[in-house]
């Protein structure tokens, strides 16, 4: 007679795992502002799991980078200097640019129509209060190169980054319009793919986040958009 799982022992580790995905994208999608203090009170609330639940999760999010843990049973969310935010950028336009360059090489006709559609959807963005629109086409476009590459290892670096909330600490609130220049940027690295030539697509990855950390950059007093 075999064993089966403990029921109780799988709901407890599916209620751990939703709880740990629910307060990622809260964190990610900016609901809580950089180095907000996040305490195990308001959490359970929230999450409506066990004080115990959320001390796991709130262990697995500091270990992944998302929070720092305080000695007192709470958690404050990520906040990024100047220097650790360029370093990211830096990387990140590292390991892209090498996703690029394979998603020129494997990319289906499907996986091109799809990002092709996403660019002429950031240009019908261009307009005032357009720019939470772009943002979400922005990350879709970079994902959709992602998945076109099918480089696991690469695509677990990247994710890795924190770059979400990077963008989230020094984007400009006042701005309500996308960057125009982006769109070209991403044109450009689409352009690469659609004729498979990995250099010219590594290149224009390379190109569109380096002018993300310069304007990072020359913004240090106020930090400018860096999507």
């Amino acid at each position: 007679m075999s064993l089966g799982a403990d029921p109780a022992l799988d709901s407890n580790t599916n209620r751990t795992l939703q709880a740990y995905n629910d307060l990622r994208t809260l964190i990610l999608s900016g609901h809580y502002a950089p180095d907000s203090r996040l305490t195990e009170s308001e959490l359970t609330a929230r999450l409506q799991v066990s004080r115990g639940t959320v001390r796991s999760v709130l262990a697995r999010l500091a270990q992944e980078g998302y929070v720092t843990a305080e000695v007192n049973r709470s958690a404050r969310t990520r906040s990024f200097s100047v220097d650790e935010a360029i370093e990211i950028l830096e990387t990140r336009a590292v390991l892209e640019s090498a996703l690029a360059a394979k998603a020129a090489e494997r990319a289906t006709d499907e996986e091109i129509a799809a990002m092709t559609e996403t660019c002429k959807r950031m240009w019908e963005s261009q307009v005032p209060g357009g720019r939470e629109e772009y943002w979400r086409l922005n990350r879709r476009f970079h994902e959709q190169v992602k998945q076109a590459a099918r480089q696991s290892t690469l695509t677990r670096f990247v994710d890795s980054l924190l770059y979400p909330l990077v963008v989230r600490q020094y984007r400009d609130e006042a701005s309500t319009a996308p960057r125009i220049e982006s769109v070209r940027e991403h044109e450009a690295i689409l352009a690469g793919i659609i004729t498979h030539n990995p250099e010219a697509a590594a290149a224009a990855m390379r190109h569109h986040l380096s002018s993300v950390r310069r304007a990072l950059q020359l913004n240090i007093s106020a930090p400018s958009d860096p999507s």
